[in-house]
């Protein structure tokens, strides 16, 4: 009874999923998360050699998963990227925007250019997702949409500026799409992760003096992996999430609370 229970509250059988940025880091862990808790996976991402990989190893794993490349700067491309990823197992229920660009000259010198692609990728992308799946949600009565911030939407981080601006556009746009579909029965949210160490993070994670500093001012002590985020994407993609929307979950071992 107890396992009916949880299967209940947190299976993902006969949903589809599409996962922006799901080739590697939290997105990857993500989608794998989806993926075993038995939802079909879309994984999109720009590299081809990373997302046949990733997707490669949900198959083996007996998941059920496809992949689509597109780079999410441009706006035609996230267009067909999404019409490519409804193609494979039908409209997605859960859409994940986890795909992200951080440039991180000083604020200074940060060109129009480096903004530019920071907010396309960032902020328009998830934005242009949300308008392509969120009515089709809506119109199910039934949908999830889940959008990683980080704390830069809070608080300044060194030489982090247009990344800082366009996650916490992110954030707003969270409570935005909440507020549009909530009654129809689509909860969005969004995830801010503490610091982990993915190819985004690159810069900061190969200074080890840097990481044992932000390890050190984290309640847990420690940075985070991306293997954290497979149990609060299951989650808010859930039945169990049915009740929650609008809302920013911190997912950083107590770093946002130091």
């Amino acid at each position: 009874m107890t396992t009916g229970f949880l299967e209940d509250l947190f299976s993902l059988d006969g949903r589809v999923a599409v996962v922006t940025g799901g080739s590697s880091g939290i997105g990857e862990a993500m989608a794998t998360a989806l993926a075993l808790a038995g939802a079909r996976v879309v994984i999109v991402a720009r590299d081809p050699t990373r997302l046949s990989a990733t997707c490669g190893a949900l198959l083996d794993g007996g998941c059920t998963a496809a992949w689509v490349s597109a780079d999410l700067a441009d706006r035609a491309e996230v267009r067909r990227a999404a019409s490519a990823a409804a193609a494979a197992f039908g409209e997605p229920d859960i859409l994940v925007n986890c795909a992200g660009v951080n440039l991180r000259p000083p604020l200074p010198k940060l060109s129009e250019e480096d903004w530019d692609l920071m907010m396309a990728v960032n902020l328009t992308a998830p934005f242009l997702l949300g308008q392509r799946f969120g009515p089709g949600m809506a119109a199910r009565g039934w949908g999830r949409i889940i959008n990683v911030t980080s704390q830069q939407a809070q608080r300044a981080f060194g030489n982090s500026g247009g990344y800082g601006a366009s996650k916490a556009g992110l954030a707003a746009l969270t409570r935005s799409q909440s507020e549009a579909w909530a009654k129809s029965g689509v909860c969005v949210n969004s995830v801010c992760p503490g610091f982990v160490s993915t190819p985004l993070t690159t810069e900061v994670s190969s200074d080890p003096v840097r990481s044992a500093a932000l390890a050190a001012r984290t309640h847990a002590g420690r940075n985070g992996e991306p293997s954290d985020f497979a149990g609060v994407a299951v989650f808010l993609a859930s039945q169990a999430s049915e009740y929650i929307t609008g809302q920013t979950i911190y997912a950083d071992g107590g770093f946002s609370a130091f």
